[in-house]
C-alpha cells in the first residue's frame, strides 16, 4: 500500500499543505526545525490515531486554531480510500471514510498501515515500560483493529476502579456497597485486560523470531534477541513463561486472583497495582537484558529490529498484494554508523513506499539512493519537489482528478462545510511556520 496524496490544514506548522506522493522512495530534506517530521507524523497519525512524539491532540493543532485536519488518500492494490481526520483539543475527533458520514475513529484503523522508525525509538529499549506496552498494543491493534475496543474498555474500567480505590483509601470500613462496586469493576477490568494480554502474548509469539531475524540482518553479530512478557498479575515466584499457554479465560482468572491477592495493598495505596497497565516487554540480547546492558550501537540495532520485525510480522500476517505497510524513517540515518546505514537501506528497499527525512543529503546512504526516488526540499512555509519545473517552493500540485473510493466528485473539497481546507485533487499553498521537526 502507499499514500498517493496528503493534505494538512492547521496541523502543526502547516496551515495548508497539499502534497502528492508516489510509491517508492520519497526523501524530505531540510534543516532541523523546518517541518519535515510534521509531514511524516501526519501520515503515521492517519494509520495509528496517535503521534510518536506527543500523547494528546493539543500540540498537533496550529497555534490559534481550534482544530487540525489530516486527509490521506490510500492506494491498496489499486483500490483508493480517502481518510479524513478532524483533530480537536477539547472534544472528540471526527473521522470520515470516502466522504461518508462521520464514524468512530477506530473504524478507520486497518485502512492504512505504517511502520515508523525515529530517534524516539531508543526508549523502546532504554525507557520505562509504558513505551514498550504502547509498542505492543499499537502493533496488535494495527493487525486486529477490534482490539481497540478492548483497550478503550480497559482504560475506562481502570479509571473507575482507581477512583473507587482512591475514594475509600484510608477508611477503616469498606462497606458492602463498596465491595459490590469493586467486584463489578474487577470483572470488567479483568475481561478487557484478559483480551489485551491475550493479544500481546499472541503477538509476541509471532514477533520474537522476526525481531531476531531483523537484528541479525542489521548486525551479523553473535548475539540473538529474545522477547518475554512480565505480567504484574502473576504471583511472586510463579513461572512467567507459563503465560504463553494461557487462554483468554485463563488470563481472566489470573487477574481476578491477583485482585483478591492485592486488595489490601491496593486499598492502602488507592491504586490498581495489577493488570496490563503494569506489565512489561522484556528484551534480552544474548544472556543479558538489553536495558542497562546494551551498548549504544546495540541499543540502536535492537530498536530498529523491533520496528523492522513488526514490518515483517505485518507481511507474514497479510502477504497479499498491496498489504505491505508504509515505511517511515524519521531522521534515523544520521544516528547510525556507516555499516548500519547501509544494512538498513538495503532492507527498506523491499517496501512499496518509503518516506525518509534527513537534515542534509549527506545523511543518506548511497545504497538507499540507488533506488528510484523523489527528493522534496522542505523550508519554513514551503515544500518543493527537487528538479520538478512544475513545482515551486510555495505550491505542490496534484494533477490527478480521481478522488478514488466511492468515486464522488473531488471538486467538493469542503465536505458540506465540516472540513474546509485542502484535499486530494486540489492545489493549495504549502504554508507553514518555522517550528517543528
Amino acid at each position: 500500500m502507499f499514500v498517493d496524496h496528503l493534505s494538512l490544514l492547521d496541523f502543526r506548522t502547516y496551515h495548508a499543505l497539499d502534497l502528492p506522493l508516489a510509491p517508492g522512495l520519497t526523501v524530505f530534506v531540510g534543516p532541523n526545525g523546518v517541518g519535515k517530521t510534521n509531514i511524516v507524523e501526519a501520515v503515521d497519525w492517519a494509520a495509528t490515531l496517535g503521534s510518536h512524539r506527543v500523547s494528546g491532540n493539543g500540540p498537533l493543532i496550529a497555534t490559534g486554531s481550534e482544530r487540525a485536519v489530516i486527509r490521506t488518500r490510500v492506494d491498496r492494490a489499486g483500490q483508493r480510500t480517502v481518510l479524513e481526520y478532524e483533530l480537536n483539543a477539547a472534544r472528540a475527533n471526527r473521522v470520515r471514510i470516502n466522504r461518508a458520514a462521520p464514524v468512530r475513529a477506530r473504524e478507520a484503523l486497518g485502512t492504512l498501515h505504517t511502520v515508523l522508525f525515529s530517534p524516539e525509538d531508543l526508549t523502546l529499549v532504554k525507557g520505562d515500560p509504558s513505551h514498550r506496552r504502547r509498542f505492543l498494543d499499537d502493533l496488535a491493534t494495527a493487525m486486529r483493529p477490534v482490539l481497540a475496543a478492548a483497550r478503550s474498555d480497559y482504560e475506562r474500567a481502570l479509571k473507575q476502579r482507581n477512583a473507587l480505590l482512591k475514594s475509600t483509601r484510608g477508611r477503616r470500613g469498606f462497606d458492602e456497597s463498596d465491595r459490590a462496586t469493586l467486584a463489578v469493576w474487577n470483572d470488567q477490568l479483568a475481561r478487557a485486560g484478559a483480551a489485551v494480554m491475550g493479544a500481546r502474548l499472541q503477538l509476541l509469539e509471532a514477533l520474537e523470531p522476526e525481531v531476531d531475524r531483523a537484528y541479525q540482518q542489521l548486525t551479523d553479530g553473535p548475539k540473538h534477541v529474545s522477547l518475554g512478557y512480565e505480567s504484574s498479575s502473576v504471583a511472586p515466584g510463579a513461572d512467567q513463561r507459563a503465560l504463553a499457554h494461557f487462554s483468554v479465560a485463563d488470563l481472566y482468572d489470573l487477574m481476578m486472583q491477583a485482585f483478591e491477592r492485592m486488595e489490601r495493598q491496593e486499598r492502602e495505596r488507592g491504586l490498581t497495582l495489577v493488570g496490563p497497565h503494569r506489565d512489561d516487554l522484556l528484551i534480552r540480547l544474548g544472556e543479558t537484558p538489553a536495558k542497562g546492558y546494551a551498548s549504544h550501537g546495540e541499543t540502536w540495532s535492537t530498536a530498529l529490529a523491533l520496528r523492522l520485525g513488526s514490518w515483517y510480522v505485518h507481511l507474514a500476517d497479510d502477504p497479499g498484494r498491496g498489504s505491505a505497510p508504509v515505511l517511515i524513517l524519521d531522521d534515523v540515518f544520521a544516528e547510525l554508523d556507516a555499516r548500519r546505514r547501509r544494512r538498513l537501506a538495503e532492507l527498506v528497499g523491499q517496501a512499496e513506499q518509503v518516506l525518509v527525512t534527513a537534515a542534509v543529503d549527506e545523511d543518506l546512504p548511497s545504497a538507499l539512493l540507488e533506488h528510484t526516488h523523489t527528493v522534496v526540499d522542505v523550508e519554513p512555509g514551503s515544500v518543493a519537489v527537487r528538479g520538478d519545473a512544475s513545482s515551486s517552493s510555495e505550491t505542490v500540485r496534484d494533477t490527478q482528478d480521481d478522488e478514488g473510493g466511492n468515486g464522488e466528485d473531488n471538486r467538493d473539497r469542503h465536505d458540506d462545510g465540516d472540513s474546509s481546507g485542502p484535499g486530494p485533487g486540489g492545489a493549495q499553498s504549502a504554508n507553514g511556520g518555522a517550528e517543528g521537526g
